[in-house]
């Protein structure tokens, strides 16, 4: 396993980029509205990392298999889509809970987070699930320092989650993040303590859990990019770049728009 370590100019690229890419869900967050389509949101976002922010929305004809090349610039999953929503024509209605998935790359390196947003007034299940899906992420994140294992990270999240009555996707993980979109190390949201890799500062990685009100088991449709819960439940999924940094860690995906903290989060940084 190659895992690329980042030097403090590799650390201040990563937090242009992160930054940048949670600036986007800032300029996004008026606009998710009943009626808004996800090929509005998308035309939105594109034309705001290309023409503002002077970036590269990176997922746009993004192809590691080689014979499908994502054809949008965000990702929107709405309701029981786990993932890797495909924008469309399709309006957004009142009830609705969409996770917008931000990958954007400045100078060549990439920041990449995801929110989810209730659109109008949603089930007390849908809220309570957004919720707990933040709270799982950030039981993630407070692990991560010098020395931790991947282990870890993913233990305390499939622990509050699974805690909670959700369950946690084993199909799709966290992953090692800087100048490629995904590199090595793959960070589970399950595991068991003490197993899995070493941190060490200067990692950059993604934590980004999916978690379903109903059974873990998923499939993907026909389109090759789209995942979905098997029992049609509910699904939902928060994502922050993290950082080692010498005493711990740096959340490098955060500006003035970002969710409130949860209660047992202190600090984002060091």
């Amino acid at each position: 396993m190659t895992i690329s370590i980042k030097d403090a100019q590799g650390a201040q690229g990563m937090r242009i980029a992160g930054k940048l890419a949670s600036e986007v869900l800032d300029f996004l967050t008026p606009h998710v509205v009943p009626g808004v389509t996800t090929n509005q949101l998308d035309k939105l976002c594109h034309d705001y990392i290309v023409d503002v922010q002077k970036a590269i929305p990176a997922p746009l004809n993004y192809d590691p298999s080689g014979n499908n090349p994502y054809p949008k610039s965000i990702c929107t999953s709405i309701n029981h889509q786990v993932c890797h929503g495909i924008p469309n024509d399709k309006a957004l209605k009142k009830g609705d809970i969409v996770n917008i998935d931000i990958t954007v790359i400045k100078d060549g390196w990439h920041g990449d987070t995801s929110r989810m947003f209730i659109v109008g007034e949603a089930s007390i299940a849908a809220k309570r699930l957004c919720k707990l899906t933040y709270e799982a992420m950030w039981h993630g994140i407070v692990k991560v320092k010098p020395g931790a294992r991947l282990g870890d990270i993913g233990f305390a999240i499939q622990r509050f989650a699974e805690s909670n009555g959700c369950s946690v996707v084993r199909e799709f993980c966290g992953h090692g993040i800087g100048q490629v979109f995904h590199e090595e190390p793959q960070v589970l949201h399950y595991g068991k303590p003490g197993t899995g890799e070493t941190l060490q500062e200067g990692m950059t990685f993604t934590i980004e859990p999916m978690i379903n009100a109903g059974k873990k088991d998923i499939k993907e449709l026909g389109d090759g990019w789209t995942i979905v819960t098997r029992d049609h439940s509910l699904s939902a999924q928060w994502e922050h770049t993290i950082l080692v940094t010498p005493t711990g860690y740096e959340v490098l995906t955060l500006s003035e728009g970002s969710p409130a903290l949860p209660d047992f989060v202190t600090t984002t940084c060091c």
